[in-house]
């Protein structure tokens, strides 16, 4: 019998037309906006939402917090393209789908990305509301995105010896220093989810490196790694992990948190993408 082949996933040629006929101009960066980050599309000016059911391939989001939608406009002149919402793997959706706004990105020839996200402070040193600066990454997500047929302008072995990019990295800690804000650094563990991680895979991930966990990120770097775009992320730590938090983890928390320290991660990404080269 033979073998069955692999879905081919959405028409990333016909998802990029789409959205190329909605938008006034090629973009000249993306910014992913992760729970509760929502407050940056109010910078933009001229702007304008393609919601994420107007294009072919894409699901609307199903995660509070998350508003599904892509928003282009100006951001310190610079032509931004904001998704404000992202797809994840505990929503039953396949690794492809979760990075298919980034591949849509690179089909319009956008070459950097920005991502942001609300993470699990491991670090004994954050407190809810520290802003990490993501060096790596840990993928316990037990997938990869680049599973399948390669698609179009993507290497099927990417190196991800930088998978952050260190010029992008630099800016933004010379912007932290200019606007005298701590900004950490880190690993990023990225986990499949959806139930918070119990104190044991805690310290399983501190023993490994890890300095913050949550359920994003890693599939959309590594679509964008094999794209060849440049990556810059971040993380709010939006509460201590399990056996660290004195308190029970709930989203509602979260949502709170990424509202009330959420504007100055927006005011470093606002400076940075005035920037960035």
């Amino acid at each position: 019998m033979p073998t069955p082949k692999p879905p081919s996933g959405p028409d990333l040629h016909e998802a990029a037309q789409v959205l190329e006929n909605k938008l006034p101009w090629i973009p000249e960066m993306m910014v992913v906006l992760g729970s509760g980050l929502g407050g940056l599309g109010s910078a933009l000016q001229e702007s304008l939402e393609v919601p994420f059911s107007k294009i072919p391939g894409l699901p609307e989001a199903g995660v509070a917090g998350h508003q599904g939608s892509f928003r282009a406009g100006l951001l310190k002149g610079r032509r931004v393209l904001l998704q404000a919402g992202r797809f994840h793997l505990y929503e039953g959706h396949p690794p492809g789908v979760v990075a298919t706004p980034v591949r849509v990105a690179s089909q319009l020839g956008i070459e950097r990305l920005i991502l942001t996200n609300a993470a699990g402070g491991i670090n004994r040193r954050f407190r809810p509301g520290s802003i990490m600066l993501i060096d790596d990454h840990l993928n316990f997500m037990w997938s990869s995105p680049l599973s399948g047929p390669v698609q179009d302008g993507e290497e099927r072995f990417p190196d991800m010896s930088t998978p952050y990019d260190p010029a992008y990295q630099r800016l933004a800690l010379e912007v932290a220093v200019e606007q005298e804000m701590e900004l950490e650094r880190g690993i990023y563990a990225g986990v499949l989810g959806p139930n918070y991680e119990t104190p044991t895979e805690i310290r399983m991930l501190e023993t490994l490196g890890a300095d913050a966990v949550g359920m994003s990120t890693v599939p959309e770097v590594i679509v964008a790694r094999a794209q060849g775009m440049r990556v810059l992320a971040f993380s709010l730590i939006t509460n201590h992990a399990a056996g660290i938090s004195p308190t029970p983890l709930s989203h509602e928390d979260v949502l709170a948190a990424g509202r009330e320290a959420g504007p100055r991660l927006e005011s470093l990404i606002r400076k940075v993408v005035e920037r960035l080269d």
